[in-house]
């Protein structure tokens, strides 16, 4: 399995994140639970692929630049028959290593309540629980997370 960092509108990028938010919509019973803006080709500084040895799309995830040396992890997902093979460990650590690239000096995230596989995977990954932030602020159903790189 291998990484690929691929623009926004990349079809595979664009049917990852397809799965992801139906999956949520599906969870949370309603197709918008985010608090905050959905994340963009505007704002999104960086998308990653993880491919299996076919070059099939896996999993995919993004950074949202925070400003203030920081950016926030969005749209994480992985196919579900493809859950426990490592590609969300090598999406994250993708991301991780570009951000330190480039001088962040940590990495923010929000999940929500009924996403107790999240919760797990990002305190796993180092991320510790902190406040709600920007638009999660205040916001109940929001769990966020931050992690000093």
């Amino acid at each position: 399995m291998h990484t690929d960092v691929v623009s926004w509108d990349d079809p595979d990028a664009t049917r990852l994140r397809a799965l992801q938010r139906a999956e949520i919509a599906e969870r949370y019973g309603t197709p918008d639970s985010e608090p905050g803006a959905a994340p963009s080709a505007e704002d999104i500084a960086v998308f990653v692929l993880a491919r299996d040895g076919g070059g099939t799309a896996v999993a995919c995830g993004g950074l949202r630049d925070l400003g203030d040396d920081g950016g926030e992890v969005k749209r994480m997902f992985v196919l579900p028959e493809r859950r426990g093979s490592g590609a969300a460990p090598l999406v994250l650590a993708a991301l991780e290593e570009w951000a330190r690239d480039r001088g962040w000096k940590r990495l923010r995230l929000e999940t929500g309540d009924r996403q107790p596989d999240a919760v797990r995977f990002y305190t796993r990954s180092g991320y510790e629980p902190i406040p709600g932030f920007g638009a999660y602020a205040g916001c109940e159903s929001s769990l966020c997370f931050e992690k000093v790189l």
